[in-house]
């Protein structure tokens, strides 16, 4: 079969600042604390040639966790259960006083549907019925690393995922619009009037009806992410404004411009440490086989276009929008860091602490929630990617792993998706197919 290569270059700093330092090794030792240097990554990555016919499905479906069985996080590590008992707690978000916020949605399949896929053995592993709409806080006053308090923070939403405060203002992003309500620090429910300051187009391809939210440093601009209503624009492009895009606003809603464009489903978004650029991790299209499109993370320039519907991985013409636009072709960026084919790249967080052995400090997570449309289970785990400066220096690895229960059979205990630091510096991992929250921390 045809293989087309593509280099990716992955540069990163010749030198490691401080890195003779000693190590906060969960383990009392780190690779790279011993090197004085690091070296640039490159990889080489071979992509197949397009095959419509060659694309296949592996339903997974959801067994859920034993009391006593939990995720496997490296050496060093502990994973407990933060919260549990939750209809899909889907993404995560640190209030400026240590409130873990958790907004409950998911894609209002039906019953019957989830009833009728795992019976055919075609269930997508989702949370049947409709959506919570809910965001729950949870308070750990004592700080002690355990909630004492869990009160409903507010409801009545639809289909919420992205959380922001600024000031005195609470941001939630709904599936059709970005809603902003008052706020003051220590508030354990939001009892005024919110309203909706700018409208989305709502619900997507799949699962592309999360809108995540994130500010800048200086808190001037909100960023919004909004996946694709097609797979490759099959519906026709004129169905496809404002999406496939990372939309910027001012924080009363006004001032919309397309920050990037050409990104099918982007989910996570955060700024890599010590800079100014804006990281997303992103979900590619289906129907090319089991190794395309490489879902990926990568940095977002101002104005970009990355490909999506009419190329993938940059220039790699879809033979299903052949000729569509090739002046849009030319001008498709590769992105940065493939992190496997099908594996629904969704959740991203980069370590901002100083808890975790130094390895991981700077580095991005990945929530890979799993994925479909492979002849094999793909993702269903939290990746690593390691970062220093700002730019990535390895190829990614595991992090925390055991969500297949059976590959064979394709049973799994869970999903991860949302990816968040705490305070204390641990890791939150959103479960939300088996209502737990997972706290990863150092022994």
């Amino acid at each position: 079969m045809k293989k087309d290569i593509i280099y990716v270059t992955l540069i990163s700093s010749a030198v490691f600042a401080g890195c003779q330092s000693k190590s906060n090794s969960a383990n009392g030792s780190d690779s790279l604390a011993n090197d004085t240097t690091v070296k640039t990554y490159t990889a080489d990555l071979a992509l197949p040639a397009p095959d419509e016919k060659a694309a296949k499905n592996k339903f997974s479906k959801v067994i859920g966790w034993p009391e006593n069985k939990m995720p496997v996080a490296p050496e060093g590590f502990t994973v407990t259960r933060f919260a549990s008992g939750i209809k899909s707690p889907r993404n995560t978000y640190i209030a400026p006083n240590g409130d873990v916020l958790v907004a409950l949605s998911n894609s209002e399949r039906s019953a019957a549907e989830s009833v009728a896929g795992a019976v055919t053995g075609k269930s997508k592993s989702e949370v049947p019925g409709k959506s919570s709409n809910t965001i729950l806080l949870y308070r750990d006053a004592d700080k002690d690393g355990k909630a004492e308090t869990v009160t409903t923070f507010l409801n009545g939403l639809n289909q919420p995922y992205g959380m922001l405060i600024i000031g005195d203002k609470f941001y939630v992003a709904n599936t059709d619009g970005l809603l902003q309500y008052p706020y003051k620090s220590g508030d354990t429910k939001i009892t005024g009037n919110g309203k909706k300051i700018l409208s989305l187009p709502a619900g997507g391809y799949n699962n592309h009806w999360t809108r995540n939210l994130l500010t800048n440093a200086d808190r001037t601009k909100i960023y919004i992410t909004v996946g694709s209503g097609s797979n490759v624009g099959e519906n026709g492009m004129e169905n496809e404004k404002r999406r496939a895009n990372i939309l910027e606003v001012n924080p009363d809603g006004t001032g919309e411009r397309i920050y990037a464009s050409g990104l099918r489903n982007p989910v996570g978004i955060d700024w890599a440490p010590g800079t100014n650029m804006l990281w997303t991790a992103v979900n590619e299209r289906d129907g090319l086989g089991d190794e395309l499109v490489p879902d990926y993370i990568t940095s977002v320039k101002q104005g970009a276009f990355y490909g999506w519907p009419f190329s993938y991985y940059g220039q790699n013409e879809d033979p299903r929008m052949k000729g569509k636009n090739p002046d849009l072709v030319k001008k498709a960026i590769v992105p940065d860091v493939p992190v496997g084919s099908h594996t629904a790249s969704l959740g991203l967080a980069f370590y901002k602490g100083n808890k975790f052995p130094l390895k991981y400090q700077g580095g991005a997570f990945i929530g890979q929630h799993g994925s479909w449309n492979r002849s094999a289970l793909s993702g269903y785990k939290v990746a690593f990617v390691p970062f220093k400066n700002g730019k990535p220096i390895g190829k990614p690895e595991d992090f925390l792993t055991g969500f297949i229960a059976d590959a064979d059979k394709g049973d799994v205990y869970g999903r991860p998706v949302g990816v968040t630091l705490t305070p204390d510096g641990a890791l939150l991992v959103a479960d939300d197919v088996s209502g737990i929250i997972w706290k990863v921390a150092t022994k």
